[in-house]
C-alpha cells in the first residue's frame, strides 16, 4: 500500500494535468489556424518567389525535372506560380479558405506523385494543415467569418 503522503501528491499532480488539459482544450480554433495559415501561405509564397528570381531556370526545372503528364512545362510552370502567388495572399486574408485549401492540397498531391515522391514527410505536414483549414475553415479572425456573418441567416461556426 502507498503512504498518504505519496497518495496525496499523485492526485495534487492528477490535478494539474487535468487542468492543464482543460486549459489546452479551451484554446479556440481561432487561435490554432491562424498559425496554420500563415505557415502554409509562406511555404508557398517562398516558391513563387524562388520560381520569380530566377523565371529561365524555374522554366528549366518544369522542362526537366517536374515533368507533368498532359501539361506543357511553360504552362505548369505558369500555373504553379500563379497559384503559389496568389493562394498565400487569401490565406493571410482567410478568404475563400476551404477553396484555396482544396486547390493547395491538389497540388500538393501532384507535387508528391510526380515531382518530389521522396518528400513525402513535407508533403503530409502540409497536407495535414491543409486538411484542417478545409475541414474546420479559416476561424473568426478571417474574411471568411466576415462574409459569413453578414450574408448567413444560420449561426456562425468556424467558416
Amino acid at each position: 500500500m502507498m503512504p498518504e503522503s505519496q497518495s496525496a501528491h499523485r492526485t495534487r499532480l492528477t490535478d494539474r494535468v487535468l487542468r492543464a488539459v482543460g486549459w489546452l482544450e479551451r484554446v479556440p480554433h481561432t487561435a490554432l489556424v491562424l498559425p496554420l495559415r500563415l505557415a502554409v501561405a509562406t511555404v508557398f509564397w517562398n516558391s513563387a518567389m524562388t520560381k520569380l528570381a530566377d523565371w529561365n531556370a524555374a522554366l528549366q526545372l518544369f522542362r526537366e525535372d517536374y515533368r507533368l503528364p498532359l501539361l506543357p512545362p511553360e504552362l505548369a510552370a505558369y500555373l504553379a506560380v500563379s497559384i503559389e502567388l496568389t493562394t498565400p495572399v487569401l490565406l493571410v486574408l482567410g478568404l475563400a479558405t476551404r477553396p484555396v485549401a482544396l486547390v493547395l492540397l491538389g497540388m500538393t498531391t501532384v507535387i508528391e506523385v510526380f515531382v518530389y515522391p521522396q518528400a513525402w514527410p513535407t508533403h503530409i505536414q502540409w497536407a495535414a494543415m491543409l486538411l484542417v483549414l478545409l475541414c474546420r475553415g479559416a476561424g473568426k479572425w478571417s474574411l471568411d467569418y466576415l462574409l459569413y456573418r453578414r450574408f448567413s441567416s444560420r449561426p456562425t461556426s468556424n467558416v
